[in-house]
């Protein structure tokens, strides 16, 4: 018979010790929960941002300029139809609108809201 005792492990640091917990704010927070359909929109729409040419393409775009494919694809240093791809991809999440002049498609973000989220990013990772 071994004499060895073995002591439970310790809750990491930022773990509760405890098992308890607010039992009414989690019943708010669980109710207030969207959809399992919106998050996954919600998580097509991240995982669509997470595309670095995506993200220079919000980038250029952050200040309210309005671009045409053909810039777009200087911009990244791609071809026309790679950069058409990815800004179709964007238009579809409603993130970006575009306009048609004749032959030319222009490109801008949709919303205040968009370029805000662009802008709070890039401080966020500069510091």
């Amino acid at each position: 018979m071994s004499t060895n005792i073995r002591k439970r492990p310790r809750p990491p640091a930022d773990a509760c010790g405890v098992p308890c917990f607010q039992i009414d704010l989690v019943r708010q927070l669980r109710a207030q929960l969207p959809s399992d359909e919106v998050l996954a929109e919600m998580r097509g729409t991240f995982a669509a941002l997470a595309d670095p040419a995506r993200l220079k393409i919000l980038y250029a775009l952050r200040n309210g300029e309005e671009l045409c494919v053909c810039d777009v694809a200087h911009v990244l240093g791609t071809s026309i139809s790679t950069a058409s791809h990815h800004l179709r991809k964007l238009r579809d999440l409603k993130i970006l609108k575009y306009r048609n002049d004749g032959k030319m498609a222009y490109y801008a973000l949709r919303s205040p809201l968009a370029r805000r989220l662009v802008r709070q990013a890039l401080e966020s990772v500069q510091g």
